[in-house]
């Protein structure tokens, strides 16, 4: 079973639209296949961007929380104890890769790969969320 952290940008994809691999992968969290994991940092910014009033949402606050419940019933919680701080070239993304460092995760599904340049040399691979499918095995 793969170790997965979700950015946020897939999740914002996600529910945008019904099209594309974010939506296809956010229908899989509960797949046996693989699992999320999430920190409250992460949850609270999946939160804060989903509601902002800019985000291209059409989703009503209740939907959008509907849908947090649902994940956060679905991944795994994991508590940070350590901080990484600096690796990455964002420093705004440390915290994502923390989580994946503590989840001893395969893989941080993002848009910005480039982003976690720094990421491999705790084994981990960032890679966009039609490339996890297709490890998947649900595109080829």
């Amino acid at each position: 079973m793969y170790q997965v952290v979700i950015d946020t940008n897939i999740l914002i994809a996600a529910l945008r639209s019904r099209r594309g691999a974010s939506h296809r992968l956010l229908r899989l969290v509960g797949d046996k296949r693989w699992q999320m994991n999430l920190s409250v940092p992460l949850f609270l910014e999946y939160e804060d961007v989903a509601k902002r009033p800019n985000s291209g949402l059409i989703l009503s606050a209740g939907e959008i929380d509907d849908i947090l419940d649902f994940i956060c019933a679905k991944a795994n919680l994991r508590e940070i104890f350590y901080l990484w701080r600096p690796i990455l070239p964002d420093p705004k993304d440390d915290f994502v890769l923390e989580l994946a460092v503590e989840s001893r995760c395969d893989f941080i599904v993002t848009f910005n790969v480039r982003d976690f340049n720094g990421a491999e040399k705790f084994g981990i691979e960032a890679i966009t969320p039609q490339e996890f499918l297709r490890k998947l095995g649900e595109i080829l």
